[in-house]
């Protein structure tokens, strides 16, 4: 019974509605840091950008936008988590693209990824911000190639973050994820922009994504460093 409740798109509506509304109370109930605190004018306002975090560390990075005259959009999985995801992301005011990378070319088009490549071009195209894990599914902390492909072919940047607070609780998924919990600190820091050259060779494309995969891991440990508190 319970099952065939989660199932129905009614009942996976409101539930993301009431995950959505206690994100936003997370956010609001929080003390905000950005660290480097020049971090928008940096960018330099609403602007095409590849956003990217770990998987399980992604709740709060719809909220690392400073104003709604930033348009997004989420790159999130077609799985049964994904689903929901989706829903709350939307009622976040984000956009969907519903695919994910993969660790070998079936992989990747079972999941959707060279459909999901195609829409993402063109929401950067449209001048929106792009948001999506740096690692692909199941495979924790190891940035994917699809990330830097899309910054290739599209021209546009890569943001690596972090968007943490200090009271959280993990849960028992395969990537750890945080649920993040209300009245602590809630800590954005960003690496340096990542530009990928439109002429970048296999060992160039290589290159990018270790340095992806580095600047994720310090952002989210220097996140974690000023947030402190500790996992539950």
């Amino acid at each position: 019974m319970l099952k065939s409740l989660v199932e129905r798109p009614g009942f996976r509506r409101f539930a993301a509605s009431l995950l959505a509304g206690y994100f936003r109370l997370v956010h609001r109930s929080c003390r905000k840091i950005v660290e480097p605190a020049d971090i928008y004018e940096r960018i330099g306002g609403p602007r095409p950008l590849i956003v990217t975090t770990w998987h399980g560390e992604h709740f709060m990075i719809p909220f690392i936008v400073p104003s709604s005259d930033w348009k997004t959009t989420a790159m999130i999985s077609r799985s049964r988590d994904g689903d929901l995801n989706a829903l709350v992301a939307e009622k976040l005011g984000s956009e969907t693209i519903r695919a994910s990378g993969g660790r070998n070319g079936a992989e990747v088009a079972r999941r959707g990824g060279v459909r999901g490549f195609v829409e993402a071009l063109k929401a950067l195209e449209a001048g929106k911000a792009v948001m999506m894990t740096t690692d692909v599914p199941k495979v924790g902390k190891v940035a994917g190639e699809g990330i830097v492909q899309l910054a290739k072919r599209s021209g546009v940047p890569i943001l690596p973050v972090a968007a943490v607070t200090s009271r959280r609780r993990r849960m028992n998924s395969w990537d750890r994820a945080a649920l993040n919990l209300p009245f602590g600190r809630f800590v954005i820091v960003a690496e340096d922009l990542i530009e990928v050259p439109a002429d970048a060779d296999a060992a160039t494309i290589e290159a990018k994504r270790l340095e992806v995969q580095a600047a994720v891991e310090r952002a989210t440990a220097r996140a974690y460093e000023i947030a402190g508190g500790r996992d539950g």
